[in-house]
């Protein structure tokens, strides 16, 4: 009897959320504020038409600093995901630290969110790919042993070299559906 396709597990486009999918407009705890960037609904479902889990990984450092609540964190997501399904985009999945501590596990660059998502999960990590805007996220994808796409259209970066600079997380997506991912 042939295998289930279905038993296959499938890659993650492991996603920063400030910056690379909505605005980065300081510590965001309220809905009102949510700004999906120009290009991130599309990019969003060619992902998920190419087969990859699209997964949030966040910090969420507001929570420890006593700017806002967890529950506000969850509140931006849903907003998030409302706004994003207008234009047919989606999130699979929102993993967020709320830590400050750097020694906490999944405090990003640290690889401890991606890593629980594979785990509960049950995702390829060696299919998988980073989309970030900063160091850190690019550090992350080091750690976690992926290939890490920046995002940034300010040109100014410095932190490790990551596989591919885009000007937009489109742009970005492109690239690695095109060019890596076959």
């Amino acid at each position: 009897m042939p295998s289930s396709n279905s038993s296959i597990a499938k890659p993650a486009a492991f996603l920063d959320r400030d910056g690379t999918l909505i605005e980065d407009s300081g510590y965001v705890g309220e809905p009102g504020r949510v700004r999906v960037l120009a290009g991130v609904p599309e990019a969003l479902r060619l992902l998920g038409e190419a087969g990859f889990d699209r997964i949030v990984v966040t910090n969420q450092s507001g929570v420890a600093r006593g700017m806002f609540e967890e529950p506000d964190v969850e509140r931006v997501h849903r907003e998030l995901q409302r706004v994003l399904a207008q234009d047919d985009g989606a999130v699979d999945a929102f993993y967020y630290c709320a830590h400050l501590d750097d020694d906490c596990d999944c405090r990003k660059p640290l690889p401890g969110m991606v890593q629980r998502a594979v785990a509960e999960r049950g995702l390829d990590l060696e299919r998988s790919v980073v989309f970030g805007d900063r160091a850190g996220d690019m550090m992350l994808a080091r750690a976690a042993g992926i290939p890490g796409i920046l995002v940034n259209p300010y040109g100014e970066y410095a932190g490790p070299e990551p596989l591919y600079r885009a000007r937009t997380l489109l742009d970005g997506v492109r690239f690695f559906l095109e060019r890596v991912h076959v």
